[in-house]
């Protein structure tokens, strides 16, 4: 079985949606594996998760930015639970909504054994902002597996990419639980997109991808 083969069948098969999730009750039990998506609000990261599989209508794209304000929980085949966390950063939620975010976040982070990689969604327009950092910490404090992934860069207009990349590659060789490797996507041209895919597939199957197949 060839590597494209796996990751054909891994994304281009549409995820089921299973729940959403507002409640540390709710939760529901732990059992395949799980990588979460975490963002600034309107980073694009109901457009990434789209691109991911090739579709539209995934996860649910809205010009108004904090609309996402669950974990929704999809299961991809039989292999893996992809979490799309809430968008954090958004000014005008208030801060009932937003203490109700990071305390689901936080339960949810330290408590999922299962949780192989948190991917951070960072618009390379902006570079990092505090609440990226805020969000990076938990995750050092909870030990779970984090990896950056830079948005629209086809967007960009006059910060040269290579040097937000070697900025925040700097900012990451400080960090436990980080990745070193930052991936650079735009959903709009997907460039990047098969990256992405090829990280996850690493994630769910334990095996590395090479141009020569598995």
């Amino acid at each position: 079985m060839t590597a494209d083969y796996d990751i054909r069948k891994l994304f281009f098969v549409s995820p089921q949606f299973l729940l959403g999730v507002t409640t540390l009750k709710d939760l529901p039990s732990i059992g395949l594996p799980e990588i979460a998506f975490a963002g600034r609000s309107n980073v694009g990261k109901s457009s990434l998760i789209n691109a991911l599989f090739n579709r539209s209508d995934v996860a649910r794209i809205s010009n108004t930015p904090g609309r996402t304000q669950q974990l929704n929980f999809f299961q991809l085949q039989d292999f893996l639970i992809l979490v799309d966390l809430p968008g954090y950063g958004y000014a005008q939620a208030s801060k009932k909504i937003v203490d109700a975010w990071n305390n689901l976040l936080r339960a949810y982070l330290k408590g999922r054994p299962t949780l192989k990689r948190v991917y951070i969604l960072i618009d390379s327009r902006h570079g990092l902002k505090e609440n990226d950092l805020e969000m990076m910490e938990m995750l050092d404090k909870a030990a779970v597996s984090y990896q950056l992934v830079l948005t629209k860069i086809d967007q960009r207009s006059r910060v040269p990419l290579s040097s937000i990349y070697e900025g925040i590659s700097r900012d990451l060789a400080k960090r436990p639980a980080a990745h070193p490797e930052l991936l650079v996507t735009s959903s709009r041209t997907k460039q990047g997109i098969e990256d992405v895919q090829k990280a996850i597939y690493t994630l769910a199957f334990n095996k590395e991808i090479t141009n020569d197949g598995l």
